[in-house]
């Protein structure tokens, strides 16, 4: 993708494109009508994403999926710059495979580059973005204009649905040209105007020193009749996984409009497939987020922690807005019959030790936080990572919430950075691998109350 150091432009000139799968040769058949169903792509996510010049196969997908934390992956589908043009993997079945996955595809055409790039035109059939400043760089229009056609076009050929954003890939060049400049800028400009007009979301890739910089000087600027991209794409390879940089500030293309790729090419290995990838942190839509759902017409199941409950004593009475929680998610969860009402009384002891003969706990009395572990895992303990959300987070924050302190995150329906720390403190006390996500491994671990 965006060369944001010469060794880019070097490594693209080998024919390996910066940003992560590139997609899209021209010549694909037309997508059925299962891929016309394909959800927006990114929508709304925080979180992790990687980009390579091949789009990499099932395979490996599949493993990166299962063994690590990305949930993002940038695709090239048009433009004839492109450093890997021929997809071998890439399709209508490809993109619909790993949107039905949960994979959110980040799509990047990378057509006509500034005129002062002197790493372009990388093939005999790939015009620069042309510098004439006739008629307010009317030409350079026209390009974006017919690239933005061409990126349109290749994006239904691959299913992928309208409403769905675009990214260009203006590589670095040398800002401080100013015909080069003011062209490639009105040249993404009519290219954001047209994929807007055509039902898709316009966004920008380019380095952060160049491109990016550039932008947001025409943004300060505010020039008449000028077309923003929606999002951005910043390349910065500071280390820091963000979308934060030191060439503009934060507060223009925010909230939830931004990426970061604060890696540039390294080889990563999960599940016992490596691919040379970028890293990217992503924040689009309206970031992760989970819609509230409602236990039992209403009662609150979400604490920031979850001590043991047992009959009332003569010095002891067990929370009713804790035994609330345990009625209404044992109605739920285990059968119980009885009134919600915050008594501690027979009928609740014998659900509980229903549940505790059934889940292969000590048959008494006394709800443990070790069972309130066991009562949250009962879901379809599915694999959490970073950007996720929903209840089955929920129930795995609440879980973690169920054990020692350092170990509590926030309740908040989505797999964010506290969560992930809870999760991998979890992990360690346990001796198991400390991966961040919650694998088949971390609901074993919870369904037996550990």
């Amino acid at each position: 993708m965006g060369d944001f150091t010469r060794f880019k432009y070097v490594r693209r000139a080998l024919g390996a494109s910066l940003i992560s799968g590139v997609v899209g040769v021209a010549g694909l058949a037309t997508p059925s009508p299962a891929a016309a169903a394909n959800p927006v792509t990114p929508g709304n996510f925080t979180g992790y994403g990687f980009d390579q010049c091949q789009a990499p196969s099932q395979a490996a997908m599949d493993r990166w999926w299962k063994h690590s934390n990305f949930g993002a992956v940038g695709i090239y589908i048009a433009g004839n710059s492109r450093g890997c043009r021929t997809q071998t993997n890439l399709s209508a079945t490809w993109v619909r495979a790993q949107q039905a996955r949960g994979w959110r595809l980040l799509p990047v055409t990378l057509g006509p580059q500034a005129s002062c790039n002197p790493h372009f035109p990388r093939y005999r059939d790939d015009p620069r973005i042309s510098a004439k400043p006739t008629d307010q760089y009317a030409k350079a229009k026209r390009q974006g204009v017919a690239q933005a056609d061409a990126t349109v076009d290749a994006a239904k050929r691959y299913g992928i649905v309208a409403g769905s954003t675009m990214f260009y890939d203006l590589e670095g060049f040398d800002i401080g040209n100013k015909r080069c400049r003011e062209s490639a800028m009105w040249f993404v400009s009519a290219w954001s105007y047209r994929i807007k007009k055509l039902g898709y979301r316009p966004a920008l890739y380019s380095s952060a020193s160049s491109g990016i910089k550039a932008m947001y000087a025409v943004w300060h600027a505010q020039p008449r009749g000028f077309v923003y991209p929606a999002d951005l794409w910043i390349a910065d390879w500071d280390g820091r996984a963000g979308t934060s940089t030191r060439y503009i500030p934060d507060s223009p293309w925010n909230p939830h409009k931004r990426v970061k790729q604060y890696r540039g090419p390294h080889k990563e290995t999960h599940g016992g497939t490596t691919i040379e990838i970028d890293s990217n942190f992503v924040d689009l839509g309206r970031g992760s987020y989970a819609r509230p759902v409602t236990h039992c017409g209403g009662v609150p199941v979400s604490f920031t922690s979850y001590p043991a409950l047992k009959p009332r004593t003569s010095s002891y009475t067990p929370s009713p807005i804790y035994t609330k929680a345990l009625e209404c998610m044992l109605r739920e969860r285990g059968g119980f019959g009885g009134p919600i009402d915050g008594t501690y009384d027979a009928g609740l002891v014998r659900s509980i030790n229903a549940w505790q003969r059934s889940h292969g706990l000590t048959v008494r009395k006394t709800w443990t936080q070790g069972a309130w572990k066991t009562l949250w895992a009962a879901n379809s303990r599915p694999l959490l990572k970073r950007g996720m959300s929903g209840e089955t987070v929920r129930d795995l924050q609440r879980a973690l919430s169920a054990t020692t302190a350092p170990e509590r995150p926030k309740i908040t329906g989505v797999m964010d950075w506290n969560t992930q720390v809870a999760l991998v403190a979890y992990q360690k006390r346990l001796g198991r691998t400390t991966t961040g996500m919650a694998t088949e491994v971390t609901w074993y671990d919870l369904a037996h109350g550990r």
